[in-house]
């Protein structure tokens, strides 16, 4: 498990001790990224601003149980993940849709280990502008069950490490490589039934 950057630790020691700039720094750091992540759960801007300053009061609150077993980044996106679906529920808006768990359906060691790593979405038809194909992976993404969707997000959008995913999600390396294949499929299915135009440019 990789060990916490070391400014961040020393930033989060100081704000055990008693010094609060210091975990302010550590907001300014990453508040802008919890802003990306929290984006693939809601598009509003205010609901995303009460879920991300949430987050950043919950792992103030929590700090001292901060084990600094993984890094505090990865700590903090399962925080701003639970958030996020906790705030979704309460509003009667569940994004848990119903999906097989795949390693119901699939080996622990069967999944996207040992198989070249593709992007969610496919080389961009030259005819598409940018914020089309944005608008479109996200609808796309927004249709997928979250136990998918989340996997994919930290992976290609947060570009995290296996291990990361894995310690954010509380779940096994074997368990996020298994889920990361079936989220691909999925994604590629909707995403070609939805824009069969880009069935020429998917490898």
């Amino acid at each position: 498990m990789e060990a916490a950057p070391k400014e961040d630790l020393s930033l989060v020691a100081e704000t055990l001790a008693g010094n609060q700039l210091s975990f302010q720094l550590l907001v300014e750091r990453y508040q802008a990224r919890m802003f990306a992540l929290v984006r693939h759960y809601t598009r509003n801007p205010v609901e995303v601003e009460d879920i991300v300053q949430d987050t950043f009061l919950k792992a103030y609150t929590r700090l001292p149980g901060f084990q600094q077993q993984s890094s505090f980044y990865t700590w903090l996106c399962r925080i701003a993940i639970n958030t996020a679906l906790d705030f979704l529920k309460r509003c009667g808006r569940n994004p848990v849709r119903g999906a097989e768990d795949p390693e119901l359906s699939l080996g622990a060691d069967e999944g996207a280990a040992g198989r070249p790593r593709t992007s969610p979405a496919p080389a961009p038809d030259a005819r598409l502008e940018r914020a089309e194909i944005a608008r479109i992976t996200k609808r796309v993404l927004d249709e997928l069950p979250e136990i998918f969707r989340t996997v994919l997000v930290l992976r290609e959008f947060e570009e995290m490490a296996y291990q990361d995913i894995a310690d954010v999600l509380g779940i096994s390396i074997g368990t996020v490589e298994s889920r990361l294949f079936r989220a691909r499929a999925k994604f590629k299915d909707k995403l070609l039934a939805l824009h069969p135009e880009f069935e020429e440019g998917w490898s």
